[in-house]
């Protein structure tokens, strides 16, 4: 029996993709760097701001790493999150998990502070139980320790926890971490790109998903 529902943050509870597009580019262009599409950071989400940064770089300059990521990492924690958005049909799936009882948390590799920022515009109202984005208390995901930690927080086994994401990533953490997965089909990976990585169970929409926990 699933007692709790355990989400990633970007592509999943949130479409990021263009207020993330425009901080990338900020941070490229405040360096005379090339900048990059809305395709490209889709394409390089997910495996924290650190990867992100790197993949955005060119070969040529790299070198150039450490200072745009700074850079980025502040305005990354500052911005106003005014190009964010929720899914359709996710503030009903996200208030039936509350009225049927089940514990909710989020897990992302988003850092900490822009994670608290974000989900406390978008997302207070929702109450989940508990929230870890990244910092050095534990590895990105797919280290499941994070995981593995708000499972214990939440005080519920592996076996009645659910783990929902958009990407390889996501479905990789559940693996590690021995929890059941539904991988979502709206965020930032299609169909054949998460078989790949082994998902097996998705859903295609909100409604989708809360037939699969049967929440209506």
């Amino acid at each position: 029996m699933i007692k709790a529902v355990i989400f990633d943050l970007d592509g999943t509870l949130l479409n990021t993709s263009k207020e993330i597009n425009l901080l990338i580019n900020n941070a490229l262009s405040k360096f005379n760097l090339p900048t990059i599409t809305l395709s490209q950071t889709v394409e390089y989400i997910g495996n924290g701001a650190k990867r992100l940064v790197e993949r955005a770089l060119t070969e040529k300059n790299i070198n150039r790493f450490e200072e745009v990521f700074t850079y980025f990492s502040q305005i990354y924690a500052d911005c106003k999150n005014d190009n964010t958005t929720l899914y359709e049909d996710e503030e009903q799936f996200l208030y039936a998990l509350k009225s049927a009882g089940l514990k909710t948390a989020i897990v992302t590799n988003k850092p900490q502070a822009a994670c608290d920022k974000v989900c406390k515009k978008h997302l207070s109202k929702f109450n989940f139980d508990y929230i870890i984005g990244q910092s050095s208390q534990f590895p990105t995901k797919p280290n499941p320790e994070s995981l593995l930690h708000t499972i214990n927080m939440l005080k519920v086994k592996r076996e009645e926890c659910l783990f929902v994401g958009d990407g390889e990533t996501d479905v990789l953490t559940a693996k590690n971490a021995g929890v059941k997965c539904v991988a979502v089909l709206w965020g930032y990976r299609n169909k054949s790109q998460l078989l790949e990585v082994g998902a097996n169970l998705f859903a295609n929409s909100y409604k989708e998903l809360a037939n699969l926990i049967s929440l209506y």
